[in-house]
């Protein structure tokens, strides 16, 4: 075991986004104190079904094939005693994971901190949110999306929305204040100028890096899923440039609806930071609700 994760990419992942422990999250939140982690106990030696996660977490660890690239980390509200279930069924997969934290019912999130990870996903809305607002690229998976596409079992694909996910919510305050006209003249105004940064620049970077190496060139695929459209498109890619980051396909879709075209691409994980968004494209593909941005303030 390496003492240090420096140079990887790092994944922390609570055990409900990496398995499906869906039924025995009902048993938590409708049984006596101490039911969930009775049950857990008597299924020690049952591998948990894979959950929304799964896919992506397997196809980013074969990237350790010949050199430690990526670390995935547990960071779980699950028992000690529970968190052997999740080693074992990871064990049972052939996913090397060595690393975990595990908090009895308490938030996790705090240890980021100490794992500094490029990407956390839970299905608890509270980690992510604390996460994000710690400056950690993170997204709520919804264990209800559908599965991940077998088609491409080499290729790790992910897809990003725009605003408020890589860039930040800049330009959507001024849709939501102004319409869309004055959002369209905003960014033609300042098609030059890059967007700041959003929430999951980092984990992006992260990716390009990976994408580099030779012996992984073409193993990742990335895909802008946005609802601009032309002549917002150019302040977006000439973000891109300015950042010195490839993406392979951008989808500039002017408001239609997500879904189709995501399906179509096949993700192994979208990101977007609005719930009509996320709602749509869980129907076809793995999703992650980004709590950031104006569409998630209160009020």
């Amino acid at each position: 075991m390496n003492s240090s994760l420096d140079a990887r990419l790092i994944v922390a992942i609570s055990s409900r986004a990496l398995f499906n422990f869906e039924e025995e999250n009902g048993v938590f939140e409708s049984q006596a104190h101490g039911a969930y982690q009775a049950l857990q106990r008597q299924r020690l030696e049952v591998p948990a079904a894979p959950g929304v996660a799964f896919p992506l977490v397997r196809k980013l660890l074969a990237f350790n094939a010949l050199q430690p690239l990526v670390e995935v980390v547990i960071l779980s509200r699950n028992d000690p005693v529970s968190g052997l279930r999740v080693f074992r069924s990871a064990k049972h997969y052939g996913l090397p994971i060595e690393r975990g934290v595990f908090t009895r019912g308490r938030s996790p999130w705090r240890y980021l901190r100490s794992i500094r990870p490029h990407l956390f996903l839970s299905a608890h809305d509270a980690d992510v949110r604390s996460a994000l607002a710690a400056g950690v690229p993170a997204a709520r998976v919804l264990p209800e999306s559908a599965p991940a596409s077998a088609e491409h079992p080499n290729e790790v694909r992910i897809a990003f929305d725009g605003d408020a996910v890589l860039f930040s919510d800049e330009a959507e305050r001024v849709y939501r204040s102004s319409g869309l006209g004055a959002f369209q003249a905003h960014e033609h105004a300042r098609a030059s100028q890059p967007l700041p940064d959003g929430p999951f620049k980092p984990f992006l970077q992260a990716l390009h890096r990976l994408q580099q190496i030779p012996q992984t060139e073409g193993r990742i695929r990335t895909a802008l899923v946005t609802a601009r459209c032309a002549p917002a498109h150019e302040r977006a890619i000439r973000t891109l440039m300015e950042w010195n980051v490839d993406i392979d396909e951008a989808l500039f879709l002017g408001g239609l609806p997500k879904g189709d075209f995501l399906k179509e691409f096949q993700p192994d994980l979208f990101f977007d930071d609005q719930t009509g968004h996320i709602e749509n494209a869980a129907a076809h593909v793995p999703a992650g609700h980004v709590a950031a941005g104006v569409a998630n303030e209160a009020g």
